[in-house]
């Protein structure tokens, strides 16, 4: 047998079994031995306590939830860009704004919808919280190793490089911190940096924001930026009682904003003098041709004051050249009569109502007053006919 049963130990128990009576040469004897051997290790299984007993079971997922946790671990480099950006301004702490922040990467792609994703997701965070706490604290520690110091070494020998490739990186994606982010990471390794050690990593991702943050200072000060903000202003004025279609139209031609702007500095140089009728409606025209449904009341006006700023900083019109937005509510005659009729009735809304005690003591005070004039106008009388009797006396 298996279990260790040897000749020796066979022959022992016969011997024992032949001195006490029993028959040792039957076969009945070497069945009952065989079976008492091959049923005692499911004895001894069954006999096991429960709590060293191993119940590691895995759990089924759909084949929709297992695809979506493939795809996840084959883009777990995107979920770390997007993780980093999102620890700069929160943490895992905060289970409400992580809980937004994972629902978001829904319109990225990521099944964050189903739980078994939404919790993988949720640990990859918290796994890339506790690594960047950890290259915070190596940035400032010394070198726990000779592989440490050398790959320290090796990151501030490819420092220039990385600086100038990351220029490079960032003009390619200028509005994708997070596709920028991981291409910088490619970089890194390319150039044979081990991102695997907290304190490489954390200078190399420090190195990245460092230049975020520079490229954000100077775009304030860039005139380009603050005349498309200027625009984007007048553009987003009053959004909140547009239509939806238009500010879906908005929306795009701010996405498409350089576009516009070579659009209206042709026009403009197309132009003999100033930006009048036909060239405004040759602009608006354009715009239509191309998708945008700018010719309504509410848009038009925007897009030809916003043509008239570009204008203006490109030297092309004067300041008063540039259409001017209706500051006011346009109203017809009838409405006119309306509200009119409304704030009389507002207004008489605020006189003062009389009550009854009022209008007593108005009547008592008249009736006084008659009274007090009656006694005056006899007393006058009386003075007279006095004054005539003392004459007659004389």
């Amino acid at each position: 047998h298996d279990d260790g049963w040897t000749f020796e130990e066979e022959t022992s128990l016969r011997e024992e079994l032949a001195g006490i009576g029993h028959e040792v040469s039957t076969s009945q004897l070497d069945a009952v031995v065989d079976q008492h051997l091959r049923t005692a290790p499911e004895l001894e299984s069954t006999a096991t306590p429960p709590m060293i007993q191993h119940t590691d079971t895995v759990e089924a997922h759909s084949l929709e939830t297992e695809t979506a946790l493939m795809e996840l671990e084959e883009r777990a480099a995107e979920i770390n860009a997007f993780a980093r950006d999102f620890l700069m301004v929160s943490s895992t702490t905060n289970q409400e704004d992580m809980n937004a922040f994972i629902l978001s990467l829904r319109s990225q792609g990521f099944a964050t919808d189903l739980p078994p994703v939404h919790q993988a997701v949720a640990t990859l965070v918290m796994e890339l919280d506790y690594k960047v706490k950890n290259e915070s604290n190596a940035a400032t520690a010394m070198p726990q190793s000779w592989s440490e110091r050398e790959a320290l070494r090796r990151f501030e020998e490819v420092r220039s490089t990385l600086r100038d490739r990351l220029e490079n990186i960032l003009a390619l994606h200028p509005n994708d911190v997070v596709k920028a982010r991981m291409a910088f990471e490619h970089e890194g390794r390319e150039l044979g940096l081990d991102l695997r050690v907290p304190s490489v990593s954390g200078r190399l991702h420090a190195l990245f924001d460092l230049h975020i943050e520079i490229a954000e200072s100077q775009a304030l000060h860039d005139p380009v930026v603050q005349r498309r903000q200027r625009m984007m202003r007048i553009l987003h004025r009053g959004a909140v009682h547009m239509s939806e279609n238009e500010r879906m139209t908005i929306e795009r031609l701010e996405r498409n904003i350089a576009s516009f702007e070579e659009l209206v500095q042709t026009v403009l140089e197309s132009g003999e003098d100033g930006f009048d009728e036909a060239q405004q409606a040759l602009v608006v025209r354009f715009l239509e041709s191309k998708g945008y449904e700018v010719n309504t009341s509410t848009l038009r006006p925007r897009i030809l004051a916003c043509a008239g700023i570009l204008g203006a900083e490109l030297g092309y019109l004067s300041p008063k050249e540039i259409p001017r937005i209706a500051p006011g509510v346009l109203v017809t005659e009838t409405e006119v009569d309306a509200i009119v009729a409304e704030l009389k009735s507002l207004a008489a809304s605020f006189k003062p109502a009389e009550s009854d005690e009022l209008h007593e003591e108005e009547i008592v005070g008249e009736a006084v007053a008659d009274a007090s004039d009656n006694i005056a106008r006899v007393r006058g009388k009386i003075d007279r006919i006095d004054e005539l009797l003392n004459r007659l006396n004389g």
